[in-house]
């Protein structure tokens, strides 16, 4: 194998979960909209630091493309010009995507890191195709999940598009991390098979491969399940505010109850894991971080809901919720492998 590539399939997937961590960051301060337009910021490749910036000015050359906001609307220069002591509305036309047209520079360069996060893990992800090629005619399987994982990434870009035009649609948002989720998968997949060969083979047993692929099921219906909370939160915010956020969960409804008590069945099932592994002496050493993780889920969980969302809690409920479910997919990669082995 290459010795270059598995470190280029490593580097994406740190990249990719620093994009679930800046991400979560976005969604936690409220800073979705910081940047109204898509690719750019306001028109800009590097976004303006103080409203004055966008604000009309006499005699101030504009570019084209570039965002003002004027009597509480988004207008955008159609062409290169000067300004002359009077405005001239045949200069700008409307930005059609929505009318949000609010500018705060913290939520506008929160959400331009995290742009730049994902701009960093594409040219790791072109890094992968490229390291990938050379694996066609030995193992074609290789190449082909590393261009899918591109290609998704490709797909990501676009979705991130669709959720500025929405305004932060709680749907497309949802759909964008469920896409994450199934780059990480390849990724882990992709990890197995550049490291097969280094791999120390454990002891198997079909039971604990079932129980573990019904153990990561369980989480992927637990994130969902999460989407749809997170989604009804963000649907209160938008009714009571950003600075009232503590309110949104005074009244829940079902799917929230249906989430926190699910947690109860996801506990058991791992514990049971935990418990097997010991017992049939597997050495599945990662599921000791599965209970590390479930332990802090759940803190976290009981801190949202108790203490009215302190700062950081719902980073860490998503980043580690996204762990969560990456080491139990490739402990479902051994566990798979070592059976295939023993056949």
């Amino acid at each position: 194998m290459n010795i270059r590539f598995p470190k280029i399939v490593k580097l994406c997937l740190i990249s990719l979960y620093l994009i679930f961590l800046a991400g979560s960051v976005v969604r936690m301060t409220g800073s979705g909209m910081g940047c109204p337009d898509w690719p750019k910021c306001f028109g800009y490749y590097v976004p303006p630091i103080t409203e004055g910036q966008l604000l009309w000015h006499p005699n101030h050359q504009y570019k084209k493309g570039v965002v003002i906001i004027k009597d509480k609307i988004l207008l955008v220069a159609q062409t290169d010009f000067k300004t002359t002591l009077n405005y001239d509305e045949t200069n700008w036309k409307p930005y059609e995507k929505h009318s949000y047209a609010k500018f705060n520079v913290f939520h506008t360069w929160t959400e331009y890191i995290n742009r730049l996060a994902s701009v960093l893990s594409g040219f790791f992800f072109l890094f992968l195709i490229v390291g990938s090629i050379k694996f066609w005619k030995k193992k074609k399987i290789i190449t082909i999940l590393s261009f899918l994982a591109f290609l998704l990434m490709l797909f990501e870009a676009w979705l991130g598009k669709t959720v500025v035009d929405s305004v932060l649609s709680p749907s497309i948002i949802t759909v964008h991390m469920v896409v994450g989720l199934i780059i990480v998968a390849i990724l882990l997949k992709l990890t197995h098979l550049v490291d097969n060969d280094k791999r120390v083979a454990k002891k198997t047993d079909k039971l604990f491969t079932n129980i573990l692929w019904l153990a990561t099921i369980f989480s992927l219906i637990q994130i969902a399940l999460g989407t749809q909370v997170r989604q009804y939160v963000d649907e209160q915010v938008k009714l009571l505010g950003f600075e009232n956020k503590a309110l949104s969960l005074l009244a829940p409804d079902l799917k929230f109850y249906i989430h926190r008590s699910f947690t109860i069945l996801i506990v058991l099932v791992n514990f049971w894991l935990y418990y097997r592994n010991k017992k049939l002496g597997l050495n599945f050493k990662r599921l000791n971080w599965i209970l590390i993780l479930l332990v802090i889920e759940a803190l976290s969980g009981v801190l949202m809901y108790y203490v009215d969302f302190p700062i950081g809690t719902q980073t860490i409920h998503l980043l580690f919720g996204v762990f969560l479910f990456s080491i139990q997919f490739y402990l479902i990669l051994e566990s798979v492998n070592d059976l295939k082995t023993d056949s």
